[in-house]
């Protein structure tokens, strides 16, 4: 049954997602206002890059995040009256936000995998198994009823709503992840934080998968029988498979070759990306959840030399090219919001929706999750607080929209859109003072 529903579904995607770029008008609009202004880019690209580079040291001390400077700078470049012509809005270019955003996850899921030095066990992977099976799965539940009562979705689209809100976000959630290899994990949020972010993102595609069921089709016993075998037990356990064969064999090839053809001698970080697309690129030829395959690439790959200083250099290359597409992302970002004009229609609707996701929803269920577990109240209040929205959930609804019929797609958008840049700047105001008075306080450790 549900095959019949993909093969309904699958002709509707683009190849090619051309519906604002074909006119040659346009087309050369944008090309003569590049040439003509070719040093002032290159001027522009240089200092841009080179924030990417130095903001972080800036920032460390203050209650400000990367996100927030370059949503801002993207405001403010498509706001210039010449730029705005050219600024992105996700309805018209779908393909091409979900392919860009599918990038910059699968990168910052091999960097978060990479970080991980902690072993597979019960009870040091409690919180997150809490966050995961108890959190995730009520967030949706919940984000779809409002989606349902208060926006007056359809039940398919509510429910993609809810899907694409559920994750946390590996991409923006930097400022309260575990920094780098060689550091400690006994920061448990931070610990719970990364760990959660690497899986959930795969743990959400079950309920796209079913939102796009949904929009094709009633939830009849044997949809959802043929859901849970494919899209839930198969994906998942061939994307398991794959990441940890991957990362088994990696290790083997970078760590366990003679010492002179060693491939960590060389100390090329390029490897991680090239990992990273391999892995995820075979584990979507197998009909498997990529996500979660580099994820768990990462982990593997990570416990393969324990304390080598490869390890740093591949998770430094990966975290590098995460900034430099995020940076860019963030920028057209900021564009929609201004010249793409996103949220130019929102309602108290939208509002009460983004408010009940970032303030109520995701927090009280948090922290009622871990409720017994012999923790400090403030590292569960940090934990259950920083559930950041970024460019996963960009991802989830661009593909939805790519794959599916889902009505009131510009409702999907604008609602995205304002909870992903409540997102950006609540927790990006908030993560400095609050995670240097956790490190203090509670780990008794100088941030």
């Amino acid at each position: 049954m549900i095959d019949t529903v993909r093969q309904t579904i699958v002709p509707q995607t683009p190849d090619l997602d051309v519906t604002a770029y074909a006119d040659p008008m346009f087309t050369s609009v944008i090309g003569q206002f590049l040439l003509d202004n070719y040093k002032l880019w290159l001027l522009g690209i240089g200092l841009v890059v080179l924030l990417v580079a130095w903001l972080p040291l800036l920032l460390k001390k203050l209650p400000l995040s990367l996100p927030i400077i370059f949503v801002g700078m993207g405001m403010a470049i498509f706001a210039w009256t010449p730029l705005a012509q050219f600024s992105p809005h996700p309805v018209e270019s779908p393909v091409l936000i979900e392919k860009a955003s599918e990038f910059i996850v699968i990168v910052s899921l091999m960097g978060a995998g990479l970080k991980i030095g902690r072993p597979l066990s019960w009870r040091g992977w409690n919180l997150t198994i809490r966050l995961l099976a108890i959190v995730m799965p009520l967030t949706i539940l919940f984000i779809a009823l409002s989606g349902l009562w208060i926006l007056g979705l359809p039940l398919a689209s509510a429910l993609l709503l809810g899907a694409c809100l559920a994750p946390t976000d590996p991409v923006l959630a930097s400022d309260v992840q575990i920094e780098r290899p060689d550091s400690e994990d006994s920061d448990e949020a931070r610990f719970a934080l990364t760990s959660e972010a690497g899986l959930n993102d795969a743990l959400a595609f079950p309920f796209v998968h079913l939102a796009l069921a949904a929009s094709a089709a009633s939830l009849t016993g044997g949809v959802l029988a043929e859901w849970l075998w494919h899209d839930v037990a198969w994906r998942l356990g061939v994307g398991a498979l794959v990441g940890a064969v991957g990362g088994w064999l990696l290790g083997q090839i970078i760590y366990r070759l003679p010492q002179d053809t060693r491939l960590s001698r060389t100390g090329d970080g390029f490897i991680a990306l090239g990992a990273t697309l391999a892995i995820y690129a075979l584990t979507e030829f197998a009909h498997g959840y990529g996500f979660l395959a580099v994820f768990i690439a990462g982990l593997i790959l990570r416990r393969s030399a324990e304390g080598d200083e490869f390890n740093s250099e591949l998770h430094d290359f990966a975290d590098e090219t995460e900034r430099l597409v995020m940076m860019v992302l963030l920028v057209l970002f900021g564009g929609m919001l201004t010249g793409g004009e996103l949220l130019s229609d929102i309602g108290w609707t939208n509002i009460l929706i983004a408010a009940l996701v970032l303030l109520v929803i995701r927090p009280v269920i948090g922290y009622f999750a871990l409720a017994g577990i012999d923790r400090h109240p403030l590292e569960k209040f940090v934990i259950a607080f920083f559930g950041i929205r970024g460019l996963g959930s960009v991802y989830y609804l661009a593909f939805g929209l790519n794959h599916g019929d889902f009505p009131m797609q510009h409702t999907l958008w604008e609602t995205l859109g304002l909870i992903v840049l409540g997102s950006i700047l609540l927790h990006g105001l908030t993560v400095t003072p609050i995670m240097r008075h956790l490190t203090k306080r509670i780990y008794g450790k100088d941030d």
